[in-house]
């Protein structure tokens, strides 16, 4: 059973504040992810607290250098369930994880960073694998 949508509102609108667009549906995620060209980053976002106080403040701050995704997209566990489930088939051969990071490039999956990297990881360091992935990938 899916979290309610007035617990989640104010997570989605952290990510959809500084640009995101949410996939809500597997067809969405099935018409956005497999031809999209340049790099995209998507979140698998989350109601766990290293989501909240980790994922989504490194994020957002990771999209202040120079270099940065062309599309920012995201689902949420536990929300849009069909989505994330679609979602989590482009981010194999990881298992599924949320919170969780993809950069893809046209495309292909170039860059993941797992739920077990986020927790116990300040949202310095998750911002900077973030930078680190869009320079090269960007």
């Amino acid at each position: 059973m899916p979290y309610p949508e007035q617990i989640v509102s104010p997570m989605r609108a952290e990510l959809t504040s500084v640009g995101f667009k949410e996939l809500k549906s597997a067809a969405e995620v099935d018409q956005t992810l497999p031809g999209i060209e340049g790099t995209a980053l998507l979140v698998i976002n989350s109601v766990c607290g290293c989501a909240a106080g980790s994922a989504r403040p490194a994020i957002k701050h990771s999209l202040n250098g120079n270099k940065k995704p062309d599309h920012l997209l995201t689902v949420f566990a536990g929300q849009d369930l069909e989505a994330t489930n679609q979602a989590r088939k482009y981010t194999l051969p990881y298992p599924p994880s949320s919170p969780s990071i993809a950069l893809f490039k046209d495309g292909k999956l170039v860059h993941f960073i797992e739920r077990h990297m986020i927790e116990g990881a300040n949202a310095e360091m998750i911002s900077e694998n973030l930078q680190a992935a869009y320079d090269e990938y960007c």
